[in-house]
């Protein structure tokens, strides 16, 4: 179906009958609710069962988002903000809208944003390509910063979490109806969604919900408990109220949105003056909070537990899992940091290895050496923790259903692949708001390329490259010369290792 067919006939969920726009390769249905506005009575509470509504609700334009505030900083993508209550809803983008017995492969879309911040109504999360390629996919919203990970005594845990688990159980429950086949659904996610999509693959909560996943730059890092109620304890002071659930239902959403803004701190070239050691430490200590983040999933061993640990004990083997990251992800300019030769004399007395440390000197000597000790950071925080999963999943017999990939592709207008550049590529949507004022001039045979290994890997479960169980470190390079790397993520495997003591 194109954007000038004729109307297609309402297609009835589990909440009422829903119509959709004409949209290219298919109809898009935007903004379904999934659970009942998280106000009022439902405020801080698990997501509740949305209201039944009659008749046939329309929908044809994005409605209120988790995010309540531009946050144009945090990334590069166009994020909009939009005001209203009904903020737990998905859309759907199919190519076989009202057909039940299509059984099509679905995507599932969880946004990034540091857990604070993030829109499911970006234009980059259009799924007119998908839906071209004959994927469904349905992009989700969860609730974000204090209201969806901070801790209330009295308030369930991980909110954000249950919200991500609620829509996957609205797609379980509806999906074929768009045309989706809700045993062959892949959940994945970019930055803070591709942490998510890790947290979901621990969580006994989210079991038997999806088939397969992909974690696009997945940090992985959860606070612990203990952790998590200290800071919410600390808010509430900072508020004058009680850390409970009346104490905090006293607060209206503007006073928490802007106190939680102290809290959240995204680091940047003044805050990371460090030595290299020192950093490395923090980030390795405490790898949520040396991003500045707050509020993020809480591992309570009920909704999320360690994924690591997780890994270990086998509970997602059988999985596939695709993921990742950008070659250069956070890398900045640091004024006054240290030199290359300096983060060096780190890594050595640490045991790295001498040809591990000559891929971080090539890395540097790429790009420059005034981004020495960001490149460093940026490895740790987001690259290593690529290359251990996929190593522990190698160790615990998941190997053969883990595939790692590497985009190297330098924009047009920084010179470097960073956080969030890969996501038009994979979404085949180099025309979309935005994109050319990030990567320039990008290339349409490389959107080619990488969308298409999503295709494959939402439909078959599998990439064309060899899996992490036969080279460990070996990844699918996007970009730069592009084939396969077997040594791509050695350096991060390395690092990952390895305590860095001054």
């Amino acid at each position: 179906m194109n954007a000038t067919s004729s109307p297609i006939d309402p297609v009835n969920t589990t909440g009422g009958a829903v119509s959709g726009i004409p949209h290219p390769h298919g109809t898009a249905y935007l903004s379904i609710p999934f659970a009942a506005p998280p106000v009022g009575a439902n405020r801080f509470l698990a997501p509740q069962p949305h209201a039944p509504w009659s008749g046939v609700r329309t929908c044809d334009s994005y409605g209120a988002t988790p995010q309540r505030r531009p946050f144009g900083a945090v990334t590069t993508i166009p994020e909009p903000s939009i005001p209203g209550d009904d903020t737990l809803s998905l859309s759907v983008f199919t190519p076989a809208a009202g057909e039940p017995d299509a059984g099509l492969p679905v995507l599932v879309w969880i946004h990034g944003g540091g857990y604070f911040a993030g829109s499911p109504a970006s234009p980059w999360y259009d799924g007119r390509s998908f839906a071209r390629d004959g994927v469904v996919t349905v992009v989700i919203s969860y609730r974000l910063g204090f209201d969806g990970f901070g801790w209330i005594d009295g308030a369930p845990l991980n909110r954000g979490v249950l919200d991500q688990i609620a829509a996957l159980e609205w797609v379980r429950d509806n999906i074929s109806g768009f045309g989706g086949d809700p045993a062959r659904v892949t959940i994945a996610g970019q930055s803070a969604g591709g942490g998510s999509v890790l947290t979901l693959l621990a969580s006994p909560a989210a079991e038997g919900l999806f088939s397969a996943a992909i974690s696009h730059s997945g940090a992985v890092g959860s606070l612990a408990a203990p952790e998590a109620e200290a800071i919410g304890r600390r808010f509430a002071e900072k508020l004058g109220i009680e850390p409970t659930l009346a104490g905090w239902r006293s607060v209206d959403e503007t006073r928490i949105l802007d106190s939680q803004d102290e809290f959240n701190q995204i680091p940047d070239a003044a805050g990371w003056t460090s030595t290299p050691a020192e950093l490395i430490a923090a980030v390795r200590a405490h790898p949520i909070e040396s991003m500045g983040l707050a509020f993020a999933p809480v591992i309570d061993e009920q909704t999320v537990r360690a994924p690591s640990k997780t890994i270990a004990g086998g509970q997602s083997a059988h999985i596939p899992l695709l993921l990742g990251a950008a070659r250069d992800e956070f890398t900045f300019e640091i004024p006054g940091s240290a030199t290359l030769e300096t983060a060096i004399a780190d890594l050595t007395r640490a045991g790295i290895g001498e040809n591990e440390i000559a891929q971080y000197r090539q890395e540097v000597e790429r790009i420059g050496s005034q981004f020495a000790t960001s490149q460093l950071v940026s490895e740790h925080m987001f690259r290593a923790p690529a290359a251990a999963i996929a190593s522990l999943r190698a160790a615990h017999g998941a190997g053969e259903r883990t595939w790692l990939y590497d985009f190297a592709h330098p924009s047009a207008v920084s010179g470097l692949a960073s956080h969030c550049h890969e996501l038009p590529f994979a979404w085949d949507l180099l025309d979309a708001e935005g994109v050319s004022d990030v990567l320039g001039d990008a290339p349409q045979t490389l959107a080619n390329e990488v969308h298409a290994v999503w295709v494959r890997f939402i439909t078959h479960g599998t990439t064309e490259w060899a899996p992490v169980a036969d080279h460990v470190a070996g990844a699918r390079v996007f970009g730069a010369d592009g084939g396969y790397d077997r040594n791509a993520y050695a350096f991060e495997r390395a690092l990952g290792r390895y305590s860095i003591n001054s």
